[in-house]
């Protein structure tokens, strides 16, 4: 375009319309911005609203009393015990074992049953031992009668003291030769070394075995043992006559037994004790081998406070526990002793005829408002009351 001479560039369609998109762009944002700021203003209001129509208050806490349950604490029996598992042995058991090799020529037990001691179990083939006896016996006859003679001789001089002391030599050599022979002779013979009950026989008459061959087991089965392990932290405890009480699964009786000897020391792999108690076994009712549950007593507090697990809590200075007073929740630091399954001893900081909160602890705070729904009386009537 040309006025007064000069030259003006004329914009072209297209630059237009894109100026008047960008406008319509920037106004928009404008609008988005203004509707948000006011939406922000709304919600801040509706908030403060909010808040103070809640009033003043531990926020997410209710309002009023806390209800609560308590029991009132009084002295108890309190044991300390200790379960274990282990195993039921014989009082005593042996392998009847042959010393020598030779043929079995007479079994004289039957399997599983009952024999006294030194009874004759087992005898084997002695022949030759006892052939070679009698030659031995007969020789010594000449021996002697030889010995006597020159020893007669020697008193007049008639020999000299060394032909008395080779006769004599002869003699006490032919002496030796029958011990040995009585000594073999002897362990032909097995006998019962206690009173005690006969395994199953693992031989027959007429087998050949070699020495040390297992023959049957033998065992004393009243008493018995009970053999457990103990954690060494239980050590101090454990003395030779403790007693005990031990179940099986094959009875629903309660077994009675005292600890007659403890293991000298630690077992460094498991760190137990090794504790071994006898048990009268009159009835036949426990075998070597069986599986038991041992439990004894440690010690007996008669006058013990004790509470529930759940109504402590423990925090980073110590355990604590809340007790009723004038109507509020009072904090109370308290020192424990033994855990059971359900229930602590206290050592500090009850006594008897506080009144323990035991339940909404997680509502409480020190001087809490609270409400008791119900009391956990296990006392008599006139020992439960509150503190004052």
């Amino acid at each position: 375009m040309q006025h007064n001479g000069l030259l003006y560039p004329v914009p072209s369609p297209t630059k237009f319309k894109f100026l008047s998109l960008r406008n319509a762009n920037l106004l928009f944002l404008k609008s988005l911005l203004i509707y948000s700021f006011y939406l922000l203003i709304l919600f801040g209001f509706t908030a403060c609203s909010k808040k103070n129509q809640a009033g003043p208050g531990t926020p997410g806490r209710k309002s009023g009393p806390v209800s609560v349950e308590i029991k009132v604490v009084q002295p108890e029996l309190l044991l300390n015990t200790v379960s274990a598992t282990g195993t039921i042995l014989a009082n005593e058991k042996a392998e009847i074992r042959p010393e020598i090799s030779g043929r079995i020529i007479k079994i004289l037990f039957e399997e599983g049953a009952t024999v006294q001691k030194n009874k004759l179990l087992v005898k084997m083939n002695d022949s030759d031992l006892q052939a070679q006896l009698k030659r031995n016996e007969a020789q010594a006859m000449l021996l002697n009668n030889d010995e006597f003679q020159k020893r007669k001789l020697l008193e007049i001089k008639a020999i000299s003291q060394d032909e008395y002391d080779a006769a004599k030599s002869l003699m006490l050599v032919n002496q030796a030769d029958k011990q040995l022979l009585e000594s073999q002779i002897a362990k032909t013979e097995i006998y019962a070394p206690f009173t005690g009950k006969v395994g199953l026989r693992a031989v027959s008459v007429g087998n050949y075995v070699a020495s040390n061959t297992l023959i049957a087991t033998i065992q004393q089965l009243d008493p018995v043992k009970i053999e457990f392990d103990v954690p060494e932290k239980y050590s101090s405890f454990i003395q030779p006559g403790l007693d005990i009480n031990f179940g099986i699964d094959a009875s629903d009786s309660v077994f009675m037994a005292k600890v007659y000897a403890v293991e000298s020391a630690i077992t460094a792999e498991t760190r137990t004790l090794k504790v071994r108690a006898l048990c009268s076994n009159r009835a036949n009712l426990l075998n070597p081998g069986t599986f038991a549950r041992v439990n004894m007593i440690l010690e007996r507090f008669p006058e013990a406070i004790k509470i529930p697990s759940e109504a402590i809590l423990t925090v980073i200075d110590g355990n604590s526990v809340f007790i009723s007073k004038n109507g509020k929740a009072v904090t109370v630091p308290v020192k424990t002793g033994i855990r059971t399954d359900y229930e602590i001893q206290i050592t500090q900081g009850l006594s008897a005829g506080d009144s323990l909160i035991t339940t909404g602890l997680l509502q409480l705070t020190n001087g809490a408002p609270i409400m008791v729904k119900k009391q956990k009386a296990e006392s008599q009537p006139a020992q439960v009351k509150e503190n004052k």
